[in-house]
């Protein structure tokens, strides 16, 4: 085995774990589970620190395992009193109903205060918890789980190294590029990503099958289905918003996420197994082509960042559209174009918080990145230097990235100032 596939390997097993509901809320249940561990009881105060990036993603969403709670404080609270910290991603897994009741009570305490966190990194915050004679902070940076320091009574109990307050994973991504993601998918055996893809498709599936019973939000899967005309682009557009509808909506089932994000890890997988399954492509390719539509919206999250202003239904969508044309044999050209074309289309979508309305969007980025796989596979692509697209594909991502992290800074801000506002 080559290094680049071994660190392709290392990448996804860290990348594609389960978690439940929208992953910032989730990200607080769990620093809050731990911080109340090493209290030791049940606070009876909290104080948390969030950035601006924190409030918009948990300020409209609802939180799995509550009985539908909304919010920061609701978050915070419900991890400390029923959150398992083990569990990571999955904290709320084994919350009960008398865990839901004491939430409610402490809530209606108002014991739990929240202020904006004014921090340059878009996932930051911090969170105390307080019984009548100790307290315990835990601080997150970066990604979800990152707990970079906790102190108990003023005194620290851990502190991240350099690496860990960056946030940086283990594994070394220094090697993704279109060309070698490609080469990955070819060619790694396959009962190395096998039970990756295995637990992919059944999680990110099951939660696709709930959305598309209309319970959630608007319902939309259902919608998609019966407005439009029956056809296979119509149903990946409907089960990949069901899934994100249910996921936003509150429901418990869990979601293998990608760079972060559930809604990135539906938007890059579900479309790809409904097109195999529909196409009747073999499990294997599709194995395969699951594969380089991680590696690919990892690739591109690599250039924004876990959060910003820029919708990671762009990237991920952009992958799957790029695995379609993976699963149908296209070239690396023909790759590569359906990539500039997805990128040409719809690189602007703005990101205003995690909510129902976001299964809205992965369609309709969808619809984009099937656009761009049917016009590469035409031999059809938008020409480079055309608006912010540039001569090789990996250049177009790293420039879309660089809006998305940088020049989109201060439509983040004011995003997060409407919201606030309110």
């Amino acid at each position: 085995m080559t290094q680049i596939e071994k660190d392709f390997l290392a990448i996804l097993q860290e990348e594609l774990i389960p978690a439940m509901g929208c992953t910032e809320p989730i990200a607080l249940a769990y620093a809050a589970a731990v911080a109340r561990r090493e209290l030791g009881e049940l606070p009876c105060r909290i104080e948390a620190r969030c950035s601006g990036n924190i409030v918009k993603n948990v300020h409209s969403v609802s939180i799995p395992n509550s009985g539908g709670m909304v919010g920061i404080d609701a978050a915070i609270v419900l991890g400390a009193v029923g959150g398992n910290p083990d569990l990571l991603m999955e904290v709320l897994e084994s919350v009960t109903p008398q865990d839901i009741n004491i939430t409610q009570q402490l809530l209606e305490e108002q014991i739990c205060k929240v202020d904006f966190l004014d921090s340059d990194i878009p996932l930051h915050f911090e969170i105390t918890v307080f019984s009548k004679e100790h307290s315990v902070t835990v601080e997150v940076r970066c990604s979800h789980t990152n707990i970079v320091r906790i102190d108990r009574d003023g005194e620290n109990l851990f502190l991240a190294d350099a690496e860990g307050q960056r946030g940086g994973g283990t594994a070394d991504r220094s090697g993704l590029s279109i060309c070698s993601i490609k080469d990955f998918a070819d060619n790694v055996d396959i009962e190395l990503i096998r039970p990756l893809y295995d637990k992919q498709i059944r999680c990110n599936m099951a939660i696709a099958e709930e959305g598309m019973t209309g319970r959630y939000g608007l319902g939309i899967g259902r919608v998609l289905l019966s407005a439009y005309s029956e056809g296979v682009v119509q149903m990946m557009k409907a089960y990949a918003a069901a899934a994100s509808e249910a996921r936003m909506g509150g429901c418990d089932m869990p979601v293998i996420i990608t760079s972060g994000s559930g809604n990135q890890g539906i938007a890059s997988s579900v479309p790809v197994i409904i097109y195999a399954r529909e196409k009747n492509i073999s499990t294997e390719k599709l194995y395969r082509a699951l594969a380089f539509s991680s590696l690919l919206t990892i690739f591109q999250k690599e250039f924004i960042g876990k959060l910003s202003a820029f919708c990671g239904a762009v990237s991920a969508t952009c992958a799957a559209g790029a695995a379609i044309t993976y699963l149908e044999n296209g070239s690396l050209k023909a790759i590569e174009d359906t990539i500039d074309n997805t990128l040409a289309n719809c690189p602007g979508v703005i990101c205003d918080g995690a909510k129902v309305s976001c299964a809205a969007k992965i369609a309709s980025c969808l619809d984009a990145a099937i656009l761009g796989h049917y016009l590469a596979m035409q031999g059809k692509a938008y020409a480079a230097n055309e608006g912010i697209l540039m001569q090789e594909a990996g250049d177009t991502i790293s420039c879309v990235g660089y809006i998305g992290k940088v020049g989109m800074r201060q439509t983040d801000r004011e995003i997060i100032k409407l919201m606030l506002g309110r």
